[in-house]
C-alpha cells in the first residue's frame, strides 16, 4: 500500500477518469459490489480507536462492473449507500457485515451540465440528501442541480454567480444543507483559506442570494465533503497527498460561527487519518443514526486507478 501512496504522490491528485468510462458499453449482466473486510490499522489490527472515533468496520470495495469507482459523493441510509463517482456514474448497493458480495445498480447522470459523454460535465463532487429531494455539485461547471430522489429526474439547476470563477476543478467540493433549508458551498481551494458560499436557499434555483464566507482547513489540506450533524454542527473532510506519506487526511468539526458576510468557520480535529491507518484517498463523506449514536461513513476515490482502492469506512463519532 505504502508503494501505491508514493505512486499517488506523482500521479493520482489530479487525475481524471479515463474516457473511456463515459461510453455506453454493454454493462455485465449483473454489477456485483464485492466487500473484503479491512482493520484500522495495519500494525494493529485490533485496534478500534482513532481520535475522537470508534472503528466500527471497514472494507475494500470491488466491483465486476468497470463503472465502479471514482466515489467523491457519498450518502448512506435505511442499509442502502448511494454513491455518486466524479464520472458521473451513480451507484446504489445495501450494506451487508462480512465478506460477501451484492448488487448493484449502476447507471449515468443523464442529466446534468452539457452532453453526458464529456466526462467533465459529469464531475459530481458533493451530494445533499433530504426527503424527497437531492441536491448534486458538479466541478467544471460549478453548478448545482436539483433531482427527484426516486427517479432522478430534473427539478433544478443554476450556475450561481457567486461560484463563476471558483477554478474549475476545486468547485462544490462539499455541499450541506442546514436545519433551517439554507445551504452551505465550499470551494476546495489549495490548502489555505477557500470560499464557502452560504445561499439563503435553494443553490439549484436561479438567482438565491449568498453570503461569501471563508474556511480555514487544517494546515495544508484541502476540504473534501462535509456533512450535518444532529447537533448542528459540521463535520469536514480533508485530503492532502505528500511525496512521501501519499494520501493522508483529517476530519474536523466545527461550531458554525454567526453566517454573516466574512465569517470564517474552522473546525476542531476529531480523528487523523496516517501512519499505518488504513486510508486512501478520501473523498466522501455521510452521516447516519444508529441506536442512539452518531454514525459517519468514509469512502475513497480510487481514480479508477490499480494502484488504489475504494475503501468505505464505518465509524461512530463520540
Amino acid at each position: 500500500m505504502r508503494i501505491a501512496f508514493l505512486v499517488a504522490a506523482f500521479v493520482l491528485l489530479a487525475t481524471f477518469a479515463p474516457l473511456s468510462l463515459q461510453r455506453r458499453d454493454p454493462p455485465p449482466a449483473v454489477s456485483l459490489v464485492h466487500f473484503a473486510p479491512v482493520t484500522l490499522d495495519e500494525d494493529a489490527p485490533g485496534a478500534t480507536r482513532l481520535g475522537r472515533l470508534i472503528f466500527l468496520g471497514g472494507w475494500t470495495l470491488t466491483s465486476n462492473d468497470q463503472r465502479f469507482g471514482g466515489i467523491s459523493a457519498l450518502h448512506v441510509e435505511a442499509g442502502e449507500v448511494l454513491a455518486l463517482s466524479d464520472a458521473g456514474w451513480r451507484i446504489r448497493f445495501p450494506l451487508r457485515s462480512g465478506s460477501h458480495s451484492v448488487r448493484a445498480d449502476i447507471a449515468m447522470m443523464d442529466a446534468g451540465p452539457g452532453p453526458a459523454e464529456v466526462k467533465e460535465n459529469r464531475d459530481a463532487e458533493s451530494l445533499v440528501v433530504d426527503g424527497g429531494a437531492l441536491w448534486v455539485g458538479y466541478e467544471q461547471a460549478n453548478s448545482v442541480w436539483r433531482y427527484d430522489r426516486s427517479d432522478f429526474a430534473v427539478r433544478g439547476s443554476a450556475e450561481p454567480a457567486a461560484m463563476a470563477r471558483w477554478n474549475a476543478n476545486h468547485g462544490a467540493e462539499a455541499m450541506v444543507r442546514l436545519a433551517d433549508g439554507r445551504f452551505l458551498l465550499f470551494n476546495e481551494g489549495k490548502g489555505g483559506d477557500s470560499d464557502a458560499l452560504l445561499f439563503a436557499g435553494d443553490p439549484a434555483a436561479a438567482g438565491t442570494p449568498a453570503l461569501r464566507l471563508r474556511y480555514r482547513p487544517p494546515a495544508g489540506f484541502r476540504i473534501t465533503d462535509a456533512a450535518l450533524l444532529p447537533d448542528g454542527r459540521l463535520v469536514l473532510l480533508h485530503r492532502r497527498v505528500a511525496l512521501f506519506e501519499g494520501f493522508t487526511a483529517r476530519l474536523t468539526v466545527a461550531r458554525l460561527p454567526v453566517l454573516a458576510q466574512g465569517a470564517v468557520i474552522q473546525g476542531e480535529e476529531a480523528a487523523a487519518f496516517e501512519g499505518a491507518v488504513t486510508r486512501d484517498n478520501f473523498e466522501a463523506l455521510s452521516v447516519s443514526r444508529e441506536g442512539g449514536r452518531t454514525i459517519l461513513w468514509l469512502a475513497s476515490d480510487d481514480n479508477y486507478n490499480q494502484l488504489q482502492r475504494t475503501l468505505l469506512l464505518k465509524f461512530a463519532l463520540e
